[in-house]
């Protein structure tokens, strides 16, 4: 960890140690007590994995996939793949894996195994986590197991509500109000500064390569479906950014972050209605030793576009 305080490298590995903890024993004998050990009393899961999943079925009277999924998918083990502590934040990138043997959120099972990705961003005080958000690619989750959003009874169709975060231009300002006197604040300044304009290409690398898009499965689906290649500032006019969460190690920044846009152009075969689109999504971007940033990784809530635009099950079509 490329943090120059003794005593801050120690808190920093303790509280990976933690998150890393909480999420290992998951779906073992020992959860219980570790659950105890690494969990405040006043824990606030402020956005669960499956929230379009879960937020679909509640009050539905569908059987409940249990704590971590356990009864949907019994054999699930996670995988982790990279993992960053900043603060008293620590984020997490995973993937989760496992059989469709049990009713998930009202999608019976499948049978079929799954692989997505999701992120966790967990806040810890005092040696115990005290904040976790979570985001699955719920999206590519629902593709893998063939199944659509089970309709609900009273045939409502619940979308995500619009992001309330500071605009990146408003964070942008707090963080410049800070002198930058170390690499993580300048790369931290850099990340965010790109968040500001959809067209902007500042502090990218000569060789910058782009490893996912945020809308990584609309864009391949609007390619295989015959729609061309995506453009999103087309689809979403006034396509801006919300900014909410920085995390910086080594040569490489996290960034929570929102998109925003009014739906007016053409978007995967779905006619532009002029509904507002708003949604979650999390840049993973790495960085040379010259403060340029050379790859990024960006994952957003692809199933939150869906059911903003009504249509959760395009890409099953």
């Amino acid at each position: 960890m490329n943090h120059a305080n003794p005593k801050r490298i120690g808190e920093l590995a303790r509280n990976v140690e933690i998150a890393l903890r909480f999420k290992q024993k998951q779906g073992t004998p020992e959860m219980p007590q570790v659950e105890k050990e690494v969990m405040a009393p006043n824990y606030d899961r402020v956005r669960g994995g499956n929230l379009h999943l879960a937020g679909n079925a509640r009050d539905q009277g569908w059987p409940h996939p249990a704590l971590y999924l356990r009864a949907a998918f019994p054999d699930r083990v996670d995988v982790i793949e990279q993992v960053i502590a900043d603060g008293d934040r620590v984020g997490l990138l995973f993937r989760v894996t496992g059989t469709h043997t049990g009713n998930f959120f009202g999608i019976p099972a499948t049978g079929k195994k799954i692989d997505v990705y999701e992120v966790a961003l967990i806040r810890i005080a005092n040696g115990q986590m005290v904040e976790g958000w979570f985001m699955m690619d719920e999206a590519e989750l629902m593709r893998q197991l063939g199944a659509k959003l089970p309709p609900r009874p009273d045939g409502k169709l619940i979308a995500p509500a619009l992001p309330q975060t500071d605009d990146a231009a408003t964070f942008i300002k707090k963080l410049e109000a800070q002198p930058a006197t170390t690499a993580l604040a300048r790369n931290k300044l850099t990340a965010a500064r790109t968040r500001l304009s959809t067209q902007t290409k500042d502090g990218l690398a000569a060789n910058h390569h782009n490893l996912r898009f945020g809308f990584w499965h609309t864009r391949e689906f609007s390619k295989a479906h015959g729609y061309g290649e995506m453009n999103l500032n087309a689809a979403f006019a006034e396509r801006r950014y919300g900014l909410d969460l920085l995390l910086a190690e080594g040569n490489q920044v996290w960034v929570r972050f929102n998109v925003n846009g009014t739906h007016t152009g053409p978007f995967c075969g779905i006619a532009p209605a002029g509904g507002q689109m708003g949604v979650n999504a999390v840049a993973i971007l790495n960085f040379d030793d010259h403060g340029e940033i050379v790859s990024s990784w960006t994952f957003a809530d692809e199933l939150g576009v869906l059911l903003q635009l009504g249509r959760p099950d395009l890409l099953l079509g």
